[in-house]
């Protein structure tokens, strides 16, 4: 198996995982179920950071020779959203109970997340184009960010180069 292949298989594999979670948030808190949607939080920040992380250290600056500047550029701000989205929807779980109010915002910013999960899973057609050697170093920075550990909250509060 190529590097490229691996790539599109844990890439897809990724994407797939974080929409089944998204998915079951828009439920839980449909449900107005708080311990679930903060349970659903934190299984999404944790599947989500070194997956986030990865993409912005060594996938997004192979992709701006494609892209260019301004579409990778929208790929950040995508993810600043997200993290954005993540820290409001925490808080909201973390209420005891969730009000009619609170369910439906908790429901609404995970919807925005969901375009961006299906909109990023597209980019394997273009990290197909690369050399494999440039998918090599993609996957060993993927390994590096899941060897950290890092949830999104946290790698974004620490660790990450640009703030949300």
């Amino acid at each position: 198996m190529t590097a490229v292949q691996e790539f599109t298989g844990v890439f897809r594999a990724e994407h797939r995982q974080v929409r089944d979670l998204l998915l079951e948030l828009v439920r839980a808190f449909g449900d107005r179920d708080a311990g679930r949607a903060r349970t659903l939080i934190a299984a999404v920040a944790e599947a989500t950071g070194p997956h986030i992380r990865y993409e912005e250290e060594a996938m997004c600056p192979q992709l701006t020779g494609i892209f260019g500047d301004a579409y990778v550029g929208k790929l950040l701000a995508n993810h600043d959203g997200a993290i954005r989205n993540a820290r409001e929807l925490l808080w909201l779980a973390g209420h005891d109970e969730l009000t009619d109010e609170q369910a439906r915002r908790g429901a609404e910013l995970t919807r925005q997340i969901l375009p961006h999960v299906s909109d990023c899973d597209g980019l394997t057609m273009m990290v197909e184009t690369l050399p494999d050697d440039t998918a090599g170093r993609i996957l060993s920075a993927r390994k590096a960010a899941l060897d950290a550990g890092l949830d999104l909250l946290t790698w974004a509060a620490t660790a990450r180069d640009r703030r949300a």
